[in-house]
């Protein structure tokens, strides 16, 4: 099915990470949508039980839809290591442990790199993967997917962004996620697939939703 949306629609974000919240509010703000976050409304994080990206979005945007009876939109993402046969995947915030701490996630990363021997770079091929859940109410959804290929470096580098974002240099690019504004690491424009796993989602839900 399709799900359109136009300005002045309402649009629960499926998500109480306020990272990811500005992100998609910067994204977003050209578009006259009034956004509000399933935090700001209080709302409990559903268990994310899914074994994949996309059962995890489906589960954080229905659970948004059901509770509101509006139209929300949600993320699920995380970075995938070749090397760690694809780990952590759809357990990237896991391995943060709780309360998040990112430089523990990053520093497990590595440590178990270099428990594999995967010192060189052509070892050390990662990608970012993005997951957008667009779902109404009555149960019909619709799904949007972004990958972001590139490469780990140690020690991080940069600290803008979130996340892995200072240990992931994107193919094609010197510089890590850590070290690009956000203009830069989403370079999101009409017409343009942007360079992250979450504006090349992005682009495909504003393309065929608004």
């Amino acid at each position: 099915m399709t799900i359109r949306l136009k300005r002045g629609d309402r649009l629960v974000l499926a998500t109480h990470n306020k990272g990811k919240l500005v992100e998609f509010q910067d994204m977003l703000k050209d578009f006259g949508l009034d956004i509000v976050s399933a935090g700001d409304l209080g709302l409990p994080e559903p268990e994310e039980t899914g074994t994949t990206f996309i059962e995890n979005a489906r589960l954080k945007a229905h659970a948004a839809a059901k509770a509101t009876g509006e139209i929300a939109l949600s993320d699920d993402s995380g970075i995938s290591v070749d090397a760690l046969d694809g780990q952590p995947g759809v357990y990237t915030a896991d391995w943060a442990g709780v309360p998040r701490n990112f430089t523990n996630a990053m520093q497990k990363v590595q440590d178990l790199l270099v428990e594999k021997g995967a010192t060189e770079p052509n070892q050390r091929t990662a990608q970012f993967n993005a997951v957008l859940c667009l779902a109404l109410p009555d149960g019909t959804d619709m799904i949007f997917e972004g990958l972001a290929p590139g490469m780990l470096v140690w020690p991080p580098v940069g600290d803008s962004g979130h996340g892995y974002d200072p240990m992931f240099k994107p193919d094609g690019y010197e510089k890590t996620f850590g070290q690009m504004s956000a203009e830069e690491k989403h370079s999101w424009a009409p017409g343009k697939e942007g360079l992250s796993h979450r504006a090349r989602a992005f682009a495909k839900f504003v393309k065929d939703v608004l």
